[in-house]
């Protein structure tokens, strides 16, 4: 199966969201102490950016568009790679105070980007190519291939997504378990944290 344009697409956006931005956000954290402004960094609001973001662009009529834009293209990717920081920093510093509201946001960005990987892996037609897009966005010579890419890009996503997501929630958790048994376990009354 040849890597096609929606899987180099889905590659880049992975890399980004799920390598880069969390190691950018690790790295910036650290030089800061754990420092930033409490108003600029909302958990709530940077996971519903994300989701609303990768939902938005990967809209076949709007993903069309960007292919057929390099601008909009480009303004795509920044976006979701921005809005990945924003996320990856929010979970970073709630973890610190709280493990069930970064848990949730983890499992919840998780569930919805590979809820978009089934449907292009599992989808029995092309989702986003069609004659009208350009050659360099997909061969209409080849409409099978569309297909195969959008399988791929659908498999790049079902696997990396929970990778990255789970070992997210798995350390979190795992650090919530610690401090609860530094500080005495649950008790009654007593708030998470």
């Amino acid at each position: 199966m040849a890597e096609g344009f929606l899987t180099q697409h889905m590659a880049a956006h992975l890399a980004a969201m799920n390598m880069a931005a969390p190691l950018c956000v690790v790295a910036w954290d650290r030089l800061a102490h754990g420092r930033a402004a409490a108003d600029a960094i909302r958990l709530l609001p940077a996971t519903a950016l994300q989701a609303v973001l990768i939902w938005g662009w990967h809209l076949p009529a709007v993903f069309a568009a960007a292919c057929r834009s390099p601008a909009l293209a480009a303004a795509m990717h920044l976006s979701l790679f921005l809005s990945a920081c924003w996320f990856w920093l929010a979970v970073i510093r709630a973890a610190r105070r709280a493990a069930w509201t970064p848990l949730a946001a983890l499992l919840a960005t998780g569930k919805l980007f590979c809820l978009l990987g089934v449907l292009l892996a599992f989808s029995p037609r092309p989702i986003y190519a069609t004659p009208a897009l350009p050659p360099a966005c997909f061969d209409p010579a080849s409409p099978r291939l569309w297909v195969e890419d959008q399988q791929l890009a659908g498999l790049l996503m079902l696997t990396a997504c929970p990778l990255v997501y789970g070992t997210a929630a798995i350390l979190t958790a795992r650090r919530w378990l610690a401090a609860l048994a530094r500080d005495g376990g649950w008790r009654l009354g007593r708030r998470a944290g």
